[in-house]
C-alpha cells in the first residue's frame, strides 16, 4: 500500500506540475518577481527611515544627557564654593551616571549609522538590480511574444495548432457529410433509373405482381386484336376468325341496245 501511496502521489504531482506549466505564463511570471523585488525595496527603504529615526531619537536624547551633564558639573561647583561637599558630591555622582548613559547612547547611535550606512548600500545596490531586472524582464517578454507570435502563424500555416486542428476537424466532418449526401443522391438517382420507386408506388396503391402481369395480357390482347382489325381493312390479310366474308360482288344487268345501234 505505500508503494501504492508514493506512486499515486507521485502521478498527482506530475499532473498538477503539468497543468502549472501549461497555465504559466512567463509574462506573468516576471511581473510578478519584479513587483516582488519593488516590494522588498520598499522594504529596505522603510528600514533606513526607522533606523534613522531610532537614531535621531538617541541623538536627542544624547544632547539631553549632555546638557544635563554640564548643568550637574556647575551646580557640584556652586554646592563646593558654598561649602556643600555632599550636595557636590551628590551631583557629581548624578554627572558621573548622566556621562555613562551618553557613551552608552554614543554607542548606539554609532551602531545606528553603521546599519543605515549599510542599509543605504544594499538599497543603492537592490535598485540597480531591479533596474537591470526590469530591462532584461522586457527584453523576456518582446521574444516571448515574439517567438509566441511565430508559433501560432507556424501552426496556422502548417495547420498543427489546437485551434487549426479544430479548424481541420470541422472542414473533415463538413467533407464526410457532403460525400454521404452525394453518395446518397447518386443511390437516389440510380433507384429512380431502375424504377424502384414506380414499382414501391404501384405496389402501395394496392396492386400486386399477379394484377401487373394481368394487365400486362389484357393490354397485349387488344393491341393484337386490333393490328389483325386494321389488316383487314387495308386487304393485307384475312380477316380476324368469327368476322363474316364478303359475298360477290353484285352482277348488275347490261342494258339492251337497238339493232340500230349495234350497226
Amino acid at each position: 500500500m505505500a508503494g501504492l501511496g508514493g506512486r499515486f502521489s507521485t502521478v498527482i504531482k506530475a499532473k498538477v506540475h503539468k497543468l502549472l506549466d501549461r497555465a504559466e505564463d512567463p509574462a506573468e511570471v516576471l511581473e510578478y518577481s519584479y513587483q516582488k523585488q519593488q516590494e522588498l525595496l520598499q522594504n529596505v527603504k522603510k528600514g533606513i527611515a526607522d533606523v534613522v529615526t531610532s537614531k535621531k531619537r538617541l541623538q536627542l536624547q544624547a544632547t539631553k544627557l549632555e546638557q544635563q551633564v554640564v548643568k550637574l558639573d556647575g551646580q557640584a561647583r556652586q554646592a563646593l564654593a558654598a561649602g556643600d561637599e555632599e550636595l557636590a558630591r551628590t551631583a557629581l555622582e548624578r554627572k558621573q551616571f548622566a556621562q555613562n548613559e551618553l557613551r552608552t547612547l554614543d554607542q548606539q547611535v554609532a551602531e545606528l549609522e553603521a546599519q543605515q550606512a549599510g542599509l543605504i548600500d544594499k538599497e543603492r545596490k537592490l535598485r540597480t538590480k531591479i533596474e537591470q531586472f526590469r530591462t532584461k524582464k522586457e527584453v523576456i517578454k518582446a521574444q516571448y511574444s515574439a517567438a509566441e507570435a511565430q508559433v501560432k502563424i507556424s501552426e496556422a500555416a502548417t495547420g498543427v495548432g489546437e485551434e487549426m486542428a479544430d479548424v481541420g476537424l470541422a472542414m473533415q466532418r463538413a467533407v464526410d457529410k457532403t460525400e454521404n449526401m452525394r453518395a446518397r443522391a447518386g443511390a437516389m438517382e440510380e433507384l429512380e433509373a431502375s424504377g424502384a420507386f414506380d414499382d414501391a408506388l404501384s405496389l402501395g396503391s394496392g396492386g400486386d405482381d399477379i394484377d401487373k402481369r394481368l394487365a400486362e395480357l389484357t393490354t397485349g390482347s387488344e393491341v393484337d386484336d386490333e393490328l389483325a382489325r386494321m389488316k383487314g381493312e387495308l386487304g393485307k390479310a384475312p380477316a380476324p376468325a368469327g368476322a363474316l366474308e364478303p359475298g360477290p360482288p353484285d352482277a348488275s344487268p347490261v342494258p339492251e341496245t337497238s339493232e340500230g345501234e349495234k350497226s
